[in-house]
């Protein structure tokens, strides 16, 4: 009997001890190819969204296979359209931009200095900083390329894309076998798992739709206006837009600053009509537009999103950040389906929510209420 139970320690034991090494190498290996999981991630949620169309083309009656070849074609077909109408006229401006960087940045160091006319010493110091940016702004072609160079090669940046979009295309056009995949980490709660991935696919198509709507009348609105005021490059502050909603929040000001800080070496009228178009814009764009876009499909609490999004871009940077929203939607939609929904309806949940909010256990009066919605 002692020998039987030294055996079985020594066994579990060692079992213990491989499966400590096994999530060690696990966690050591997705720590060093973090960007080639977020690439997976990236390519597994375009692949949900495209799945949509070539669904719905399916049920017409066309087979898988013609159905991809339909909707990626398309798709492909509108991003060189694009890129036809667009690269051109953003690759003339941010020439330009850069060329008169130098002139731009004295332009609006003497108009600073015009706010600070009765302080000589601070006039003195923006004149001195504004000579070292002119001095600085030059050498900004020169600090790209050695960017550059230290950064992925062309080779490889290019394979990557390639590898990127082969995972898109065999994701959407032969699903099951990484759907079986899927299942098996659930064989005991796969009722649950079909509904979370269906909730999520819902959700992300959501996003990416308001998006290209919201990023389209956002980026429309401001090439217009910056032409219309006369301030350089309104083409590429309009693509930026265009891109910056995919970054919830903070999107506003990598799409705001540039072109104000450009409109200021123009005149600070321009620079101040510039900020507030900006500012009516974004409150139009988030309080009226945006949530319309997005209210049937991701019911999402900024709180909720804002965490999710500062914590992704703590770990991954841009690209976390980037997919900072499908991430919520994927997180809200597994939280609810393993979950949320296997909890009882709590009836008083109003009540105890008031409670707290109001500090009176009478039951304040407060506004008629829509529905109550599952929090996120």
């Amino acid at each position: 009997m002692p020998e039987l139970s030294s055996d079985s320690f020594y066994r579990s034991l060692i079992k213990a001890i491989s499966y400590t090494a096994g999530i060690i190498i696990l966690l050591w290996f997705l720590y060093n190819a973090a960007g080639i999981v977020l690439l997976l991630l990236f390519a597994i949620i375009l692949a949900l969204v495209i799945n949509t169309p070539v669904v719905a083309l399916e049920r017409r009656g066309l087979k898988r296979g013609w159905a991809c070849a339909i909707v990626l074609g398309c798709i492909l077909l509108v991003l060189v359209g694009l890129a036809w109408i667009i690269i051109p006229k953003v690759g003339e401006q941010i020439t330009a931009l850069i060329n008169n960087l130098p002139a731009y940045a004295a332009s609006v160091s003497k108009n600073v200095s015009g706010w600070f006319e009765n302080y000589p010493e601070i006039n003195r110091e923006i004149q001195e900083q504004g000579n070292n940016i002119s001095q600085w702004l030059p050498s900004v072609p020169k600090a790209i390329m050695r960017i550059g160079n230290y950064s992925l090669s062309i080779v490889t940046l290019l394979l990557l894309t390639i590898l990127f979009l082969s995972m898109v295309v065999y994701a959407v056009t032969n699903p099951r076998p990484l759907l079986e995949l899927y299942f098996s980490f659930f064989p005991k709660r796969r009722d649950q798992a079909t509904e979370a991935l269906h909730n999520a696919s819902i959700m992300l198509n959501g996003w990416i739709r308001s998006n290209l709507i919201g990023g389209a009348i956002r980026g429309a609105c401001i090439i217009a206006f910056l032409n219309l005021m006369g301030v350089p490059g309104a083409w590429v502050w309009g693509a930026v837009a265009f891109f910056s909603e995919l970054i919830p929040r903070l999107g506003f000001y990598i799409m705001s600053i540039p072109p104000i800080l450009v409109a200021l070496a123009i005149s600070p009228m321009t620079a101040l009509w510039v900020t507030i178009f900006m500012l009516a814009l974004d409150e139009v764009m988030g309080d009226f537009i945006l949530p319309k876009l997005r209210s049937n499909t991701m019911k999402i609490h900024p709180v909720s999103t804002l965490f999710v999004l500062l914590a992704m871009a703590a770990v991954f940077g841009f690209m976390g950040a980037l997919l900072a929203t499908p991430v919520t939607a994927i997180i809200k939609a597994y939280y609810e389906a393993f979950y949320l929904n296997r909890l009882p309806p709590d009836e008083q949940l109003d009540e105890r929510i008031d409670t707290i909010l109001y500090k009176n256990k009478g039951g304040p009066s407060r506004p008629p209420r829509r529905g109550r919605e599952r929090p996120s």
